[in-house]
């Protein structure tokens, strides 16, 4: 009986010293020694990256010297391809990378003949974000409408006009533009699509175009008996519409804010016009090719001054004379009713430029990270 007693008790010990045993080398080797599948690790990966992305894009900022170039800086098709160069905002379905902004405020620097300088870094910071912006609301707005085209030659029409701003040559701006690490091509992008962007609007309201020939005439009378003709360097602001009750408010807070902050600054923060991103810019403008209305306005507002308001139906405009010069008589009457004629066509497609814009605008989703 006591030798049957030994016996259990020894074979319980040795199955209980066994158990550690095993136990203890399922540990070393599970710790030291076991590889998972390559379908388990790609789960674990994936998981693991879901968990630290939002931490990463709210962390990381990356230097401006650091940040990689990408050539299409328009059609970004998915979100998680441009992550790593620090996401900076997303337009619809679009991502744009904080390389987009950068690349932007060299553009306009290069484009503009200006120099960098560090107490005009967060007007040309948002100058860049807003035009940006702008441009990939345009493009989204682009695609819907396969059939778009436009003309090659108006395409080297406006390189030649960026260069004779520039007061260089194609190749020179080629060479700047590689100077500072920008891809040609995305010059080239952003004249196309304000080419198709104009072309989609030609085409929406072709047929909302009413010019009064009558009118032009009459003006063409009036520029044929001229003796002086002059034209004029003028910026712009145009403010959005606000009912009539809000209407002195208004415009007593855009020139208090004129005054303080400088029109420049005003007309990129707060201009609804396509020239806002260039501090409101609309260059030299021949008087004969502007109403009547704004011309009373323009020519009775000194050099350096602001005009008194102008109500627009898509807004409150706002001119600041720059500069002015004379021009010889004009004695081309046919050329100048086509000028007449293509200035008021102009305008009434920039207001429903602007008013197509604002409507795209309000139903594409912006967010910034």
């Amino acid at each position: 009986m006591i030798n049957i007693k030994k016996i259990l008790f020894f074979i319980i010990k040795s199955i209980f010293t066994l158990v550690i045993l095993l136990t203890l080398a399922l540990f070393f080797y599970a710790a030291f020694f076991y590889k998972p599948s390559s379908v388990e690790r790609k789960t674990e990966e994936n998981k693991i990256t879901k968990m630290e992305e939002p931490s990463a894009l709210e962390s990381k900022k990356i230097p401006e010297n650091d940040v990689e170039k990408f050539e299409d800086v328009i059609v970004t098709p998915k979100i998680e391809a441009v992550i790593k160069d620090s996401l900076f905002a997303t337009v619809g379905n679009k991502a744009l990378t904080r390389s987009d902004i950068v690349n932007e405020l060299k553009m306009i620097l290069i484009l503009s003949n200006q120099r960098f300088s560090e107490d005009r870094r967060q007007q040309l910071e948002t100058a860049a974000v807003k035009s940006v912006i702008r441009r990939t609301i345009k493009r989204i707005e682009i695609e819907k409408y396969k059939s778009l085209t436009y003309n090659q030659k108006d395409l080297d029409k406006e390189l030649n006009r960026l260069v004779s701003n520039l007061n260089m040559d194609l190749d020179k701006l080629k060479s700047t533009l590689l100077a500072n690490k920008i891809d040609f091509m995305l010059l080239v992008n952003k004249i196309q699509t304000e080419l198709l962007w104009n072309s989609l609007i030609f085409e929406l309201y072709k047929n909302k175009i009413s010019i009064n020939i009558k009118e032009i005439d009459e003006q063409l009378k009036l520029i044929q008996n001229k003796k002086e003709t002059y034209e004029y360097l003028i910026s712009e602001i145009i403010i959005k519409a606000v009912p009539k009750d809000q209407l002195k408010a208004k415009i007593k807070e855009v020139k208090n804010k004129i005054n303080t902050e400088g029109f420049e600054k005003v007309a990129v923060d707060f201009s609804i016009s396509e020239t806002s991103i260039r501090g409101g810019d609309l260059g030299w403008i021949n008087e004969n090719v502007l109403s009547n209305k704004l011309k009373s306005k323009i020519v009775s507002t000194s050099v350096g001054n602001i005009s008194e308001p102008t109500m627009l139906p898509e807004g409150i405009l706002f001119f600041k004379v720059r500069d002015k010069r004379k021009l010889k008589k004009l004695t081309n009457l046919e050329d100048a009713k086509n000028q007449l004629v293509n200035a008021e066509k102009t305008k009434i497609l920039n207001m429903h430029s602007m008013s197509h814009y604002d409507g795209v605008q309000r139903s594409i989703s912006i967010q910034y990270y």
